[in-house]
């Protein structure tokens, strides 16, 4: 939930993201199938909130991360999870409807990357108000969470993978996981994959490769 890409490919779109994590938070259940509110979504499960950083259905992959453009002061309370709402948006017929109409009030600031009937979208929350921008799907994008990597530790992200563009003018669903798992790889601070005092870790990587025919999700726990 915390370094998301978004990538075009020779077959279609790849999805890819890192998820940062304390590692007491008690393990999550690798993806599989579920009915929410009638529709089936694919995804790895929290089971300490019961939602989820990435779902996918047969015509969209959603993928959260902590924290809206900056970062912001944590409360003690919050009325929802934000895996939760990950999961409210994956069931709509319409996501980007849905989003005009949810109450967000009480929930923690957020950013989701949605990708929906061949449009991709970011869609933020800064516990004040909600904004909706679209993409280009013929572009590779790359975000990181503003809860761990400061402003200025975003645009060095972005340069580096600017540069494994660069290298890569076909990128691959293998060279793009190198690319989550190996950049900056003694870099445990804000390299691509961290180790922060054996305390907060990238603990897996989830990728969901898009083609005209499925959206098939792959898993990866670094942990085991």
């Amino acid at each position: 939930m915390c370094t998301v890409t978004f990538i075009p490919t020779s077959t279609g779109f790849a999805i890819t993201s890192n998820r940062d994590e304390r590692v007491a938070r008690k393990r999550a259940i690798a993806p599989i199938a579920y009915e929410i509110y009638g529709c089936e979504i694919t995804f790895p499960k929290d089971p300490q909130a019961g939602g989820t950083w990435i779902a996918q259905t047969d015509n969209k992959v959603i993928v959260l991360l902590n924290g809206g453009s900056e970062k912001h002061v944590i409360k003690t309370y919050y009325r929802k999870s934000r895996g939760l709402i990950v999961l409210e948006l994956a069931s709509s017929s319409d996501s980007l409807n849905h989003w005009e109409n949810i109450d967000l009030n009480g929930i923690e600031p957020f950013t989701i990357v949605l990708f929906e009937n061949n449009k991709l979208h970011q869609l933020q929350w800064n516990e004040i108000e909600k904004t909706k921008i679209e993409f280009s799907i013929n572009s590779p994008h790359i975000w990181s969470s503003s809860t761990l990597y400061s402003k200025d530790i975003r645009a060095k992200r972005e340069r580096w993978f600017t540069d494994f563009m660069t290298n890569n003018q076909n990128p691959t669903a293998k060279t793009i996981l190198d690319f989550h798992q190996f950049t900056e790889s003694q870099n445990t601070a804000y390299g691509l994959q961290i180790n922060r005092n054996n305390e907060l870790k990238t603990i897996s990587i989830t990728q969901c490769l898009i083609t005209s025919e499925k959206i098939e999700m792959s898993y990866l726990d670094l942990i085991a």
